[in-house]
């Protein structure tokens, strides 16, 4: 199929040493595709290839191989680097139309995108419970069984210290410390800072590390702190499905994600009255702007309190 002269486009293929021969020649053939097939605007087009293109090069490996919690890992690690919504999202569908084609061209591919997380747009301000909500949810989880106490112990902890999803998985045993109370969390760009946690918080984890994990280690060898039911390491795309099982028996209507808690958390502490750049050291933030999002938030509960309670008002 051919283009007419009128709208026909300049096609620009990916030539890119850090992707091998394969990946290269499925991309040209995508972007041809797009152009050709699909008869997208060139800047479409353009943005297509290069969200594709810098997915392959973040985790370059046979097409066969990638999976959706590859996807999801990707796009999560590029919300918590701070990348706005609308990016995130495009990406997505970019990512999406990219395997789609190949698997309508005959190759084995394994991803399933109905397990990727959709990307809400326009969502200016963070997403997040109040306070009621929260304890609600957490009161309520269930532990009759060791998965659901490791389910508790980590939905308190991601609520009590607003560490990422990354760095909560990514937590060793050796990162707790009982007699200062505090956790060691390694975040981003090798950054580490060390965040409180509370008594009730403490009570959960010495519980989980005496009685529960030892269950799910079963006869392996390792440090990571939260483990699945083979003895590995969770991943994010388990936690998801954990997080969306939870939440959905709950019976709550809005969409929660691992950053819904660390959200809260900031907000919480806000509302309460902590001072911006302590809430900036328990985040992890390097610049005071990050964290200043949440006073849009913050500014909000103050109006409100003050509709509801001034005598004037």
């Amino acid at each position: 199929m051919s283009t007419s002269p009128k709208n026909r486009q300049t096609i620009r293929l990916a030539n890119d040493d850090k992707l091998n021969a394969e990946l290269i020649s499925h991309l040209n053939s995508f972007v041809y595709y797009l152009t050709v097939e699909k008869g997208m605007a060139e800047n479409s087009v353009e943005s297509y290839r290069r969200d594709v293109r810098d997915f392959l090069e973040y985790n370059p490996k046979p097409l066969s191989e990638y999976t959706a919690q590859d996807i999801t890992g990707y796009l999560t690690d590029l919300m918590e680097a701070g990348l706005v919504n609308t990016s995130v999202a495009r990406k997505r569908v970019a990512l999406k139309q990219f395997f789609t084609f190949l698997e309508d061209n005959g190759e084995n591919i394994q991803v399933d995108f109905a397990q990727v997380p959709k990307i809400k747009i326009g969502q200016h301000l963070p997403d997040y419970l109040d306070v009621e909500t929260m304890l609600k949810l957490l009161d309520g989880l269930p532990t009759s069984t060791p998965l659901e106490k490791r389910n508790k112990v980590m939905l308190e902890l991601l609520y009590a210290t607003g560490m990422r999803i990354s760095e909560l998985l990514n937590l060793t045993i050796h990162d707790i410390n009982f007699s200062e109370q505090v956790i060691l969390v390694r975040g981003k760009g090798s950054k580490q800072r060390f965040v409180p946690f509370v008594d009730s918080v403490a009570v959960l984890l010495q519980e989980y590390i005496k009685d529960v994990r030892p269950v799910l280690l079963k006869f392996e060898h390792t440090d990571i702190l939260f483990l699945n039911n083979r003895s590995q390491k969770l991943s994010r795309m388990g936690f998801w499905k954990i997080l969306r099982k939870i939440t959905q028996e709950a019976g709550l209507k809005q969409e929660i994600t691992p950053h819904t808690f660390r959200h809260s958390f900031a907000t919480h502490l806000l509302e309460a009255g902590i001072n911006l750049r302590i809430v900036q050291a328990l985040l992890g933030h390097s610049s005071l702007n990050t964290t200043q999002i949440y006073t849009h938030i913050n500014t909000r509960y103050l109006v409100e309190t003050h509709r509801m309670y001034h005598p004037r008002a």
